[in-house]
């Protein structure tokens, strides 16, 4: 079986922000993992364990407090000017808010187009059919071209979006939670689209999301994020079918079953307790005030990722007694 190719590798990434005198946010504090070329990595978690300041730090949009975003092997945080450039025209991001990331005094095809005129790809008619290719892909209309952001709906907003980040043919696109400011009939139509679009593209995907149903459709792998840390990272399934953390239980018993019955009989694992706060965390596993099955070890040890199976990697330190 031949080996994986790596396109995307953090190793030991930090990202903290400055809150007042002597107190600092670690929205992602020592995160690792590894992103192979035409794969999905899904990152999941509640809102604020710091999945979106990862996806960020891993583009650039943010700069790293510590640690390393290696993009084929090149540290994107230590790239020049030129080499930043050439960069962004490898990796985009589709943002959350379809509303807010469009440029409202801005029609479609300029919107779409901004990348093609920075990158010099594209110029006159050559432009603007290019334009209308990516609407179509996405499932737009070549008329829709000169309209502004106000004229379409949410989900016509994310497909823009999405024709945006394909204009300058990328290879690797942050997916920062594209379908949570969306209708649930619109949510499956935008991530068959990406689906769709990554086959016939060979794109590679970090999909970033709080619906744990829409993860488990799109990624190959998943991480589980918990306050700045990954506290367990496995194949979609394998996580799926056979989850280590309490906190990925937790996560995990709350995916609704479209069976009445099923649902009504079903046991959910509640998430009691206070949440710690990410300014400066005191030592210990991040989980401990929320986790029934915490030790005192729990309290001043901080688990580190382990390798309990193939590929599946745990942090924490009561995994194969719970």
């Amino acid at each position: 079986m031949a080996e994986k190719e790596v396109l995307i590798e953090v190793k030991n990434l930090k990202k903290h922000f400055k809150v007042g005198r002597n107190k600092t946010l670690k929205a992602v504090d020592g995160v690792n993992f590894k992103i192979y070329k035409g794969e999905t990595l899904g990152l999941v978690g509640e809102s604020g364990c710091g999945k979106t300041t990862c996806g960020k730090t891993v583009m650039g949009l943010y700069g790293a407090s510590d640690g390393e975003v290696l993009f084929e092997g090149v540290d994107i945080h230590k790239l020049d000017k030129k080499a930043r450039k050439d960069f962004t025209r490898k990796a985009q991001i589709i943002f959350q808010d379809p509303y807010s990331s469009l440029n409202p005094r801005m029609t479609v095809e300029d919107i779409i187009g901004e990348g093609i005129d920075i990158h010099g790809l594209y110029k006159g008619n050559n432009r603007t059919q290019k334009v209308h290719e990516l609407l179509e892909l996405v499932g737009l209309n070549k008329e829709h071209a000169q309209r502004f952001p106000h004229e379409f709906s949410g989900g016509q907003r994310q497909r823009i979006g999405i024709a945006r980040a394909l204009a300058i043919e990328p290879e690797f696109i942050v997916c920062d939670e594209p379908i949570s400011a969306l209708d649930v009939s619109i949510q499956a139509q935008v991530v068959n689209l990406l689906i769709k679009l990554q086959e016939k593209k060979n794109l590679t995907y970090l999909f970033i999301a709080h619906d744990l149903s829409m993860v488990k459709h799109i990624s190959d792998r998943v991480a589980v994020m918990y306050l700045g840390h990954i506290v367990e990272f496995a194949e979609s399934h394998e996580l799926y079918e056979n989850p280590k953390h309490p906190y990925t239980r937790a996560l995990m018993s709350a995916i609704p079953i479209p069976d009445p019955e099923e649902e009504k009989n079903k046991t959910r694992i509640p998430l009691d307790g206070e949440i710690p706060s990410p300014i400066n965390p005191k030592s210990g596993c991040r989980f401990v005030t929320r986790c029934q099955y915490a030790t005192d070890l729990c309290k001043t040890e901080t688990p580190t990722l382990k390798e309990i199976g193939e590929e599946h990697f745990v942090a924490c330190h009561r995994v194969g007694e719970i």
